[in-house]
């Protein structure tokens, strides 16, 4: 009896060492809608490449703020940076991480006018989300697209329903033209719409608008290609209508300046340049500057330090996000040597 249970016992032991190394090789995140399809794609190369496994729920940026906050998750992400209060309820113990470069479109559903590219300034853009245009062949419409017959339609504005990174960029780039949108509105994750309907997620967006003839929208740029929706081209600040694209929004990110202890919180919405698209973003993970769980922030730091490197950023641009620019990838493997875990610094790899 005394040897069974010794057996039982070395059994439980071995089942234990056994696990250990594999709870360790497990990383859960949420939050962005916006990048998830890069993220599904990184994080199966990665799996493949190394067998750590990374679970993500893509939620919106408001709720992988919400997780990462209450220390449910081992990173959050988000398209909008957290604000002071927010990063004060962490203790200050976050860093944001860029990863890639989206763009967000405005998409619609007007099959009246084929395969044409209508074109759409911040001001009409604040006057179609304030409820003030209600008309696709509304004469300020009319006036940005000579030559274009807009229909005699309903304009229905679609916009999220949950915490969003993407209402954020797009919201940010509104604050810009209107100081009443300023103060009726503003620019956060979640506002009070003046009017709209509300989708989840990009995806859920998305949908809307396609299920919706003259609905309106804002979603990142690869839901709008993989659906076949139409999207407008924006004036930029230099007064050109300008296409998203990788070209575009890598010339949006040039606008950015940042210094070697940044915390790379930075808006690019609306940036000087004559080629730049102006409703453009980095997105971020939320990982901890100290953490408690050493082997854990060690898996992160070596996924991030893969998801700089030219193989992985190759693969961003497959799906139509930009790249990181050359100097906030030096930036991002300089700060990764910062981090630590218990106070110490954590191993090299």
């Amino acid at each position: 009896m005394r040897h069974s249970l010794r057996i039982a016992a070395a059994l439980a032991g071995l089942t234990a060492a056994i696990g250990a190394p594999a709870d360790a090789q497990s990383l859960t995140g949420a939050g962005a809608t916006f990048p998830n399809p890069i993220y599904t794609k990184w994080f199966d190369a990665y799996h493949k490449k190394t067998g750590v496994q990374i679970n993500y729920q893509s939620i919106g940026s408001g709720g992988g703020i919400r997780q990462f906050t209450e220390g449910t998750v081992d990173f959050g992400a988000s398209d909008g940076p957290m604000n002071e209060s927010q990063i004060a309820a962490v203790n200050g113990n976050v860093l944001h991480v860029p990863t890639v470069l989206g763009a967000v479109v405005v998409t619609y559903n007007l099959p009246s006018i084929g395969d044409t590219k209508l074109r759409l300034d911040g001001n009409a853009l604040v006057d179609i989300f304030m409820g003030r245009i209600t008309k696709w062949n509304d004469p300020k419409l009319a006036k940005l697209n000579p030559g274009v017959k807009l229909p005699d339609l309903d304009l229905v504005v679609v916009h999220r329903s949950d915490g969003s990174g993407t209402s954020y960029i797009f919201t940010d780039f509104l604050n810009k033209f209107s100081r009443e949108w300023r103060d009726k509105v503003g620019f956060a994750t979640s506002v009070n719409w003046p009017v709209g309907l509300g989708g989840k997620g990009n995806e859920g967006v998305t949908q809307q608008i396609k299920q919706t003839e003259g609905a309106i929208g804002y979603v990142e740029l690869i839901y709008a290609l993989s659906n076949g929706l139409g999207f407008a081209q924006i004036q930029n600040s230099a007064g050109k209508f300008i296409e998203p694209s990788l070209a575009s929004v890598s010339s949006a990110a040039a606008s950015a300046k940042l210094k070697p202890d940044t915390d790379f919180r930075v808006s690019i919405t609306n940036p000087p340049g004559d080629d730049a698209y102006p409703i453009a973003s980095f997105t971020w993970l939320l990982i901890q500057k100290d953490a408690k769980d050493a082997a854990k922030a060690k898996l992160i730091k070596d996924f991030l330090t893969w998801m700089i490197t030219p193989e992985a950023q190759k693969m961003a641009e497959e799906l139509k996000y930009a790249a990181l620019p050359g100097d906030v990838t030096k930036l991002v493997q300089a700060r990764l040597g910062t981090l630590k875990a218990g106070g110490k610094a954590l191993a090299e790899k």
